[in-house]
């Protein structure tokens, strides 16, 4: 078993002169598995883990490791004119490298710490994809499955193979347009494939069906039934697939800056779409209500609303059984469900007394107090 493994090694990859890409694969999945398991035990907080390296309270990400790496085997291959074994060890250290910073590639898109956000599956994406990219040409697929060493020399065989390449690549790009994405980027290597994401249905929220389907209603209504059919099925098995690769996102709190930031896209996206009657007619039930309560609000003070709070000793404040009596008739009205009436209250200018008492149209009005 061990020896045919070894007899398959050195004829499919040593002499197909395939080795450094080989180990370039083999560093690039090394490096992505640990680095996701370090990640994880330091999320769970496991106390024998190192954890992260923060010297002089300074947090380095593993992605600046990953450019080292990087800088190390493409220095190296040029240095030493990709000749063997250098070649080999090179390429080992620049799949390192690739999957140390794949595995941050959100980071660098957004420029913010979303590792464990939702907007940090970027990552797994974008792994997923060079790890499938790689495992194809490994394997012997070469980009819009055409081999030049494999066609004529003469000018109908140049001229076929830029035929061929010019219409995958621009139905690729049309698959691309239509959101397909992994059907798209999948196509550019096997042939056929770009095909049926070109052919098929546009995603509802792709450049596509924005710039096509506004004038076929229908087409885009089946391309929404699609999408809620077809695509969040996969959607469900890709998230939990990435879930058990690379761990299940945080739930953003509702004070953090991510989420305000797209609380505040989504309002501004909301408020772009409402119609024009009807943020005028909002803007008129608005200044309605503003008028009812600051007439209200007038009314009461006319009534003598704010003398009826004043403290007992005040010598502006009403007599205490008047007060009483008032805030009884205040709570029948309430309770009774009526509309509050509020008796007139002279002007300054009318009457000379600096205040004149409230005095309820049902009640008896008090007696005044006798001096001295």
């Amino acid at each position: 078993m061990i020896n045919d493994l070894l007899d398959g090694y050195r004829e499919h990859i040593v002499d197909a002169h395939k080795q450094p890409l080989f180990l370039l694969l083999v560093g690039f999945i090394v490096s992505f598995v640990g680095i996701r398991f370090s990640v994880r035990m330091i999320r769970a907080q496991v106390r024998w883990w190192p954890g992260n390296i923060t010297p002089g309270g300074l947090h380095i990400h593993h992605m600046v490791f990953g450019l080292g790496f990087l800088l190390v085997g493409g220095i190296g291959v040029f240095a030493t004119n990709g000749g063997h074994p250098w070649i080999d060890w090179f390429g080992l250290c620049f799949g390192i490298g690739c999957g140390l910073v794949l595995d941050e590639f959100a980071l660098i898109l957004h420029l913010d710490d979303v590792y464990w956000s939702e907007q940090g599956r970027k990552s797994v994406d974008a792994v997923v994809l060079v790890l499938l990219g790689t495992a194809l040409l490994l394997t012997g697929y070469v980009p819009l499955g055409v081999v030049p060493g494999q066609t004529s020399a003469t000018g109908e065989g140049r001229w076929g193979l830029v035929a061929v390449i010019s219409v995958n690549a621009l139905v690729s790009v049309v698959a691309l347009v239509k959101g397909k994405m992994w059907t798209g980027l999948l196509g550019i290597m096997v042939p056929g494939l770009a095909w049926v994401g070109a052919v098929r249905l546009a995603r509802p929220g792709s450049p596509w069906a924005r710039w096509r389907y506004p004038s076929r209603p229908r087409r885009m209504q089946r391309a929404v039934r699609r999408e809620r059919r077809l695509h969040a099925r996969a959607d469900v098995a890709r998230t939990w697939l990435f879930d058990l690769i690379a761990g299940a996102p945080d739930k953003v709190p509702a004070h953090h800056t991510a989420t305000h930031r797209v609380a505040e896209r989504m309002a501004a996206r909301a408020t772009a779409h409402l119609d024009v009657q009807h943020a005028r007619a909002l803007a008129r039930r608005s200044a309605r209500l503003a008028d009812r309560r600051a007439a209200a609000l007038a009314a009461a003070r006319r009534a003598g609303g704010a003398a009826a709070v004043l403290p007992a000793g005040h010598p502006a404040a009403p007599p205490e059984p008047e007060r009483q009596a008032l805030a009884h008739a205040r709570r029948r009205t309430v309770r009774a469900g009526r509309q509050r009436v509020y008796a007139a209250r002279p002007s300054a200018a009318e009457s000379p007394e600096p205040y004149a008492p409230y005095r309820h149209p049902k009640l008896p009005h008090p007696q005044p107090r006798r001096q001295g």
